[in-house]
């Protein structure tokens, strides 16, 4: 498979050329680009969560637990929670998925199991757009397709590096369709990322069938 280093350098390539697209002919303010090209390269390491090595792992969920609660300020600033509500949910947070959800998710992947799969892409993508509050649906679903693209390419890159091209024959490793894939030989784990997904998509589509109008607050937020 592709390693750590390669996995990166691809998905920060791709975020470039996604935030590049997304002003030109995209149409979107440089902040939510760059915001989206970060996003795609972030995206492009999250498969290597149910990594065996512990090195991307720690890193990984120390960028998840500092990343994920900073997606979630827009919405409890427009709720009107003061700085200090917002700075302890911001520590909770960290601590919360740094420590709490980082061994639950340990003990319960293994990998290049269900986590590495298309659904796993679409819930990836699902979880930035509910999380990101804005009164702009398009900048949602330019993160979620920014996250979603560097995971796609994280898939793509196992897949060609699971072919060997050493000699005269091409060989498939062992490794050969365990990341694009839309199951795994755990029932339970198919089932229950099936059942997250179905969860996200009826949460997102419930979402976009309300008026833009019922994402702005009703109420300026509390000045900070």
């Amino acid at each position: 498979m592709a390693g750590f280093r390669t996995h990166i350098t691809v998905s920060g390539a791709l975020g470039v050329a996604y935030g590049g697209a997304a002003v030109n002919p995209g149409g979107f303010d440089t902040s939510a680009a760059v915001l989206a090209a970060g996003l795609t390269t972030a995206g492009g390491m999250l498969p290597d969560l149910d990594s065996d090595s512990g090195v991307p792992v720690r890193e990984l969920f120390g960028l998840a637990a500092a990343a994920v609660p900073l997606l979630l300020v827009p919405r409890m600033v427009d709720a009107g929670l003061s700085r200090e509500a917002v700075l302890a949910a911001l520590l909770f947070g960290y601590v919360l998925i740094r420590y709490v959800v980082a061994d639950v998710f340990r003990r319960l992947t293994v990998h290049r199991g269900m986590y590495h799969s298309i659904p796993a892409m679409l819930v990836s993508g699902l979880v930035v757009y509910l999380a990101y509050h804005s009164p702009d649906r398009g900048v949602r679903l330019l993160l979620a397709g920014g996250v979603m693209v560097g995971f796609l390419s994280h898939l793509v890159l196992d897949e060609v590096y699971s072919v060997d091209f050493r000699g005269l024959r091409v060989k498939l490793k062992a490794s050969a369709g365990s990341a694009l894939k839309f199951g795994s030989s755990s029932l339970a784990a198919t089932a229950t990322c099936y059942a997250l997904l179905g969860g996200l998509s009826y949460l997102a589509y419930q979402d976009l069938r309300r008026p833009p109008e019922a994402d702005r607050p009703a109420v300026s937020p509390r000045r900070w």
